[in-house]
């Protein structure tokens, strides 16, 4: 039997059952904005509900920002006192440039082209403090690993590297760009929205001295909240300047005079947090952790073939790697014009994402080989002379 027609090793019905969206569309475009769940719904609810009979319940917000940095710990091998919340990742990134020193002989910034460009433009942003930007190219759609090894060396502060590729789901091997960061004597930082929640993530095997993820695509969450999870053998060495009252050690000391700082990652807290969007993290997060990242891998392994092999036999043509190995089964394809491609499907219930020249098909736990097929079918069907 194949692992197609076996599916995937949980109960997909039961799951599916779980999200309203499933009822009516497809949704393919999980690498940008995952359904509500019953679960997400319902944490959105106790907030409001918590908001609407008590005014006011800070300790009990506080302690749902808490568990929402647990859950996220749990997902990726840490300690929850080595993980700091913000309202995005672009806020997670200007906090760790903040933190940086560029005045002396570390000025250099090593970048990958694949970074959303958010990320990039955070390091771009820091040029006037002195810091000195280079990029990894990104070739076919990929980045050879080797492209890094001739912007490391002992004047790098930092070596900022995606896990997955927004464009097309290509993995970097982050665990030989973090080592290299860590032999020049460089601090690495990851951006893991395209992985995490899909691909098992370990960050004490992977070394990386930060990681970050919103929890808006694979996490099942929703917009204004974001993790940064900071290796605990480096926090006490930096300061983020991009800070607020929750870095301090002591949040409700009301001393406006003192910048102490907390001795944990919660150092790079800014100001309160996103309590509503806490809540709703957390319950997402719960949902990938109750599955399984691992099982998860597998069936997107599964899936991301079919989007391959499928879109190789109705003609279409792939941006980037053909091997499961080196991607998340997010699947790109060129089109003319994806913009509009993608509103003719989103007509028909099929919800891709169009970015650039480029039109994605990303699927998640919830889906089945009949969508994939649909939604290749589909976009076959309305995108001809490609």
């Amino acid at each position: 039997m194949s692992a197609a027609s076996a599916g995937p090793a949980y109960d997909l019905d039961a799951w599916r059952a779980r999200i309203p969206l499933l009822a009516s569309c497809i949704p393919m475009n999980n690498c940008s904005q995952a359904p509500q769940t019953a679960a997400t719904r319902a944490a959105a609810e106790r907030y409001l509900d918590s908001w609407n009979e008590r005014g006011m319940d800070w300790d009990a917000w506080l302690a749902e920002v808490a568990l929402a940095k647990a859950e996220f710990s749990t997902l990726i091998g840490a300690a929850p006192s080595d993980i700091a919340v913000f309202s995005s990742v672009s806020e997670a990134a200007s906090a760790v440039a903040s933190a940086l020193d560029l005045s002396g002989r570390r000025r250099g910034i090593a970048v990958s082209d694949a970074e959303f460009p958010t990320v990039a433009h955070v390091w771009l942003a820091q040029a006037p403090r002195g810091a000195r930007v280079s990029f990894a190219r990104v070739c076919d759609g990929t980045i050879d690993p080797t492209a890094y090894d001739t912007l490391i060396d002992d004047r790098t502060a930092l070596v900022s590297a995606c896990h997955g590729y927004y464009a097309n789901g290509f993995i970097q091997d982050v665990r030989r760009i973090a080592a290299q960061a860590r032999d020049a004597g460089a601090l690495s930082f990851v951006d893991a929205y395209q992985t995490l929640g899909v691909v098992p993530v370990d960050v004490r095997a992977l070394g990386v001295d930060f990681l970050t993820s919103g929890n808006l695509k694979f996490l099942m969450g929703m917009p204004g909240i974001a993790f940064l999870y900071v290796r605990p053998e480096v926090v006490g060495s930096l300061h983020p300047t991009v800070t607020g009252w929750f870095g301090r050690a002591d949040p409700f000391a009301s001393t406006a005079r003192a910048l102490d700082w907390s001795p944990t990652a919660s150092r790079f807290d800014t100001g309160t947090p996103p309590v509503m969007s806490a809540y709703v993290a957390r319950a997402g997060m719960e949902v990938i952790n109750a599955i399984g990242p691992s099982k998860i891998r597998a069936w997107h392994e599964v899936l991301g073939q079919r989007l391959i092999e499928g879109g190789r036999s109705r003609g279409l043509r792939l941006h980037g790697a053909d091997d499961m190995a080196r991607k998340t089964a997010t699947t790109a394809f060129l089109v003319p014009d994806p913009g509009a491609v993608e509103r003719a499907m989103r007509a028909r219930g099929v919800l891709p994402t169009a970015r650039g020249e480029v039109l994605r098909l990303a699927p998640h736990f919830f889906t089945t080989i009949e969508d994939v097929d649909r939604a290749l079918d589909l976009l076959a069907e309305l995108a001809p002379g490609r």
